[in-house]
């Protein structure tokens, strides 16, 4: 008597072909590796262990570190720029605008402080890498279109200074709710006696 094999679905390992979500899923890990670590404490085989796929895919995909960690940024930036579009700021009175986009500014860098430590580190290495981005100079330039509207709107009508340079502007707005991030460390160190309690 002939015994049938009956062979499990589940029992296999499905190979699922995604390319954009595995994309996906290397950066996500990679910019929790790259925020926490740095380019240069940050480690392939630790950001390979955690995804969804393999050291040599995430090669493959990437080019090396290098390409993967302008690849975070790249995603950082366009993140919150990809927001700061749908504010519809050109429809907004000037300074209601300008208030909408300080407070969007402060809320994403106070929720997304991995954005923030991944500046901080470019910084430390002098921007070597955004630099090297085409993509990020596009993506900034978006948002100094769009304070240059704001604040030819705003003279216009006369509520806002003639010596406003759009630049400068987002520089003071980055500054301010970047400080508040970036320092939280050692403000909470120096000052937590006096700050308040979290009523949670």
């Amino acid at each position: 008597m002939k015994h049938e094999v009956f062979h499990c679905p589940k029992a296999r390992r499905q190979r699922v072909n995604n390319p954009e979500g595995t994309r996906r899923n290397i950066i996500e890990v990679a910019t929790a590796e790259f925020a926490n670590k740095g380019f240069s404490g940050g480690r392939v085989d630790d950001i390979a262990a955690r995804t969804k796929t393999s050291k040599r895919m995430i090669y493959y995909y990437f080019g090396g570190k290098e390409g993967l960690y302008i690849a975070v940024l790249e995603a950082a930036y366009r993140s919150i720029r990809s927001i700061e579009v749908t504010l519809d700021l050109e429809h907004q009175h000037p300074e209601q605008a300008l208030r909408a986009l300080i407070a969007f500014t402060f809320d994403y860098q106070n929720a997304h402080p991995e954005f923030v430590r991944l500046v901080m580190n470019e910084n430390i290495l002098n921007g070597a890498y955004l630099g090297r981005s085409k993509e990020i100079q596009r993506l900034n330039a978006t948002v100094i279109d769009a304070l240059r509207d704001l604040i030819s709107r705003g003279q216009h009508e006369g509520v806002f200074r003639r010596d406003v340079d759009p630049v400068d502007l987002h520089m003071s707005i980055s500054a301010l709710c970047f400080f508040n991030v970036a320092n939280r460390a050692t403000l909470l160190f120096r000052f937590a006696p006096r700050l308040p309690r979290d009523p949670s």
